[in-house]
């Protein structure tokens, strides 16, 4: 039984941060043979993980903290790999570390470049920009990528892989 994973570009925006033109939407990039349960392509899975995901980091790039919490579970982990980071339990205490964040980080755009889809999980690799207000409004462009899962239309699980040292240099 093969593993497959479809995959698509969220578009264009013009900052460099694109993925080629020819991004693969909706090619099956994996090994398995067909679709449906077990093979990793059961599209209807794919598009529900897929919509949840585009969901989420739409309400990220709105700022808009309380669609950001609406689309996350009850008990959604939030996991930072970082040292800078800081990972929370319950979309309670992620709501109420949202506000905060969204402010420090003005002007806040995550680029995904590639959207990842395996049934209930997703990867997104991306280009986050912002301005950290508290460093007077200096600008900092990264690199990350995002792992998800997702069970009943929303966010159960976010892993963020970023690097804290590129961010601090760039503040430097």
């Amino acid at each position: 039984m093969g593993v497959g994973l479809t995959t698509g570009s969220t578009g264009g925006t013009g900052d460099g941060a694109d993925s080629d033109t020819d991004s693969g939407a909706g090619k099956d990039i994996g090994s398995g043979a067909g679709n449906g349960p077990g093979s990793g392509t059961d599209n209807g899975d794919d598009n529900a993980t897929r919509a949840a995901v585009e969901a989420y980091l739409a309400a990220l790039n709105a700022h808009d903290a309380d669609a950001v919490a609406a689309c996350v579970a009850e008990d959604f982990v939030n996991e930072h790999t970082s040292s800078t980071g800081q990972s929370r339990r319950g979309r309670a205490a992620y709501r109420a570390a949202l506000t905060g964040f969204l402010a420090e980080f003005g002007d806040l755009r995550y680029v995904p470049e590639h959207v990842l889809v395996d049934g209930a999980r997703a990867a997104v690799p991306y280009v986050m920009t912002f301005r950290m207000r508290s460093a007077g409004d200096r600008p900092v462009r990264i690199r990350g990528v995002f792992l998800f899962t997702v069970a009943g239309g929303l966010v159960t699980h976010r892993t963020d892989y970023w690097d804290g040292d590129e961010v601090r240099r760039q503040l430097a």
